[in-house]
C-alpha cells in the first residue's frame, strides 16, 4: 500500500496552513471594509489608549479619579490634534495657489530636462510627470478612500473615536485583564502578548514623534536658510508625514524639493534634496538607536515591505501600524521563547 513520504505530508500540511492564512487575511480585509464605520474609531482609540494610558495611571497616582484623568488626557489629545490639523491644513490651503504654481514650474523644468536628453520628445513629459506621484500615492493609499467613504460623516467618526478613547483610557486596566482571561490563551501568555503590544505601540510612537520633530526641524531650517518659500509648511508636512515609515518621509521630502526647484532653481533644489537624504538617512540612523532603542529591532527592508504590503491591504491603518505591530510580534516571540527556556524554579522544601 502506497504511503506518502513524511516530507510530502509536511509540505501538504504547510500548504493548507498557508491557504488558510491567506483566506483569513482576505476575510479580515473584507470585514474591515464592511465595518469600517465602527472599527476605524475603535482602532484609533486602542492605539491612543496604549500610548496615553500610562498618563492616566500617573494622574490616578496623584489622587485624580481615573474618569477625571481620562477626560484630561483626552482633552489634551484633542487640543494637540486640532493644533496639528490647523497647522497642516491651514498652511497648505493658505498657500495652495503658490504651491500649485511652483510645482507646475518645477514640472516644466523637469520636462525640459527630459526633452533635452531625449527621454520624451513630446509634451507628454510634463503630463506623465504630473501623474506619477499622485498615481503612486493613490495606489498605496487606496484603502483610505474606501475607509472614509464608509463613514456616515467626519463628525460621527470623530465623536465615536473620542468616546471610544475615553472608555479605553478610563477602563484600560480592566479591559486588559478581561482580554487576558478570554483571548483563549493561558493567562501568563496572553498577558505577555497584550503587554508587549501596548509597550511596542507606546515606545514606537514616542520615538517616531521625536524623529519626526527632528526631520521637520532640519528640513525646515534648510529651506529657510536657502530662502525657499513656505519653509514653515515644509517643516510641518515633513513632521506629520514621518509617522508613515519611509513612504511618508520621502514623499514629504519630494514635496520640499519640488517647491525649491520651482522657486529657487536647480542648485537650491539639489542642496535641499541632499539635506532630505541626510535627515531621512544618515542623521536619522544616528539618533534612532537612542530614541527607539530596541523597540523596532527590524531590518529597514522588512519595515519597508510590511509597510507597503499592509498599506495596500488595510490603507492608512496598515501604513501606520505595520511597523510597530511587526516589531511587537518579534518581541512577543522572543519573550515567549525566553520564558520557555527559563529553568523552572524548584519548590521550597517544607521543614519539620
Amino acid at each position: 500500500m502506497f504511503s506518502a513520504p513524511t516530507w510530502l505530508r509536511d509540505l501538504g500540511f504547510a500548504s493548507w496552513l498557508l491557504v488558510g492564512f491567506v483566506l483569513i487575511v482576505f476575510g479580515l480585509v473584507w470585514l474591515l471594509g464592511q465595518t469600517s464605520t465602527i472599527v476605524m474609531p475603535v482602532i484609533l482609540a486602542s492605539v491612543l489608549g496604549a500610548v496615553a494610558g500610562p498618563l492616566v495611571g500617573r494622574l490616578e497616582g496623584l489622587n485624580v479619579p481615573r474618569a477625571g484623568g481620562a477626560a484630561l488626557v483626552l482633552l489634551a489629545i484633542v487640543l494637540i490634534g486640532v493644533l496639528v490639523f490647523c497647522l497642516v491644513v491651514g498652511g497648505v490651503s493658505d498657500h495652495s495657489g503658490d504651491i500649485s504654481a511652483k510645482a507646475s514650474k518645477a514640472l516644466d523644468k523637469i520636462a525640459g530636462w527630459l526633452h533635452e536628453v531625449g527621454v520624451d520628445k513630446s509634451d507628454n513629459a510634463k503630463h506623465n510627470l504630473s501623474k506619477v506621484t499622485p498615481g503612486t500615492i493613490k495606489t498605496l493609499l487606496s484603502g483610505v478612500a474606501k475607509g472614509v467613504s464608509g463613514l456616515t460623516s467626519i463628525a460621527f467618526f470623530l465623536s465615536m473615536a473620542a468616546l471610544s478613547t475615553f472608555f479605553v483610557l478610563k477602563d484600560g486596566p480592566t479591559m486588559h485583564r478581561f482580554i487576558d482571561r478570554h483571548v483563549g490563551l493561558p493567562v501568563p501568555v496572553a498577558n505577555t502578548v497584550t503587554t508587549n503590544i501596548s509597550a511596542s505601540l507606546r515606545n514606537y510612537f514616542a520615538g517616531v514623534t521625536i524623529i519626526a520633530a527632528f526631520n521637520g526641524l532640519v528640513i525646515g531650517l534648510a529651506a529657510l536658510v536657502l530662502g525657499v518659500p513656505l519653509a514653515g509648511t515644509i517643516a510641518i508636512v515633513n513632521f506629520v508625514a514621518a509617522y508613515v515609515p519611509f513612504i511618508g518621509a520621502w514623499t514629504a521630502g519630494g514635496f520640499a524639493v519640488i517647491i525649491a526647484l520651482g522657486s529657487q532653481g536647480k542648485t537650491d533644489a539639489i542642496i535641499l534634496a541632499i539635506v532630505c537624504l541626510l535627515a531621512n538617512g544618515a542623521l536619522q540612523q544616528l539618533i534612532q538607536p537612542f530614541v527607539l532603542g530596541a523597540t523596532l529591532s527590524l531590518n529597514p527592508l522588512v519595515v519597508l515591505v510590511v509597510t507597503i504590503g499592509a498599506g495596500s491591504l488595510f490603507g492608512m491603518v496598515g501604513l501606520t501600524l505595520a511597523a510597530p505591530l511587526t516589531s511587537a510580534a518579534v518581541r512577543i516571540s522572543n519573550a515567549l521563547r525566553a520564558e520557555g527556556a527559563a529553568p523552572a524554579q524548584p519548590e521550597p522544601q517544607l521543614s519539620g
